[in-house]
């Protein structure tokens, strides 16, 4: 699961600085945390992302990520 990867991608991250690697590791583990992230929130947003109208009746809320 794709928060099971963000969980493992930070442990690496933090580990990264907390072992002072190179500056050039650090970031390329944080871009991928961070698309690791953005694809979670997608995906979230997306799944509940349904709204009732006035009649009750449910729609898609429109949502461009």
């Amino acid at each position: 699961m794709i928060d099971e990867e963000i969980c493992k991608l930070r442990e690496k991250l933090n580990q990264s600085i907390i072992d002072e690697k190179d500056y050039n590791i650090i970031y390329q583990i944080s871009i991928e945390l961070d698309e690791l992230i953005a694809q979670y929130y997608s995906k979230n947003i997306n799944n509940s992302s349904m709204i009732y109208s006035k009649k009750g009746k449910k729609r898609k809320k429109c949502c461009n990520l």
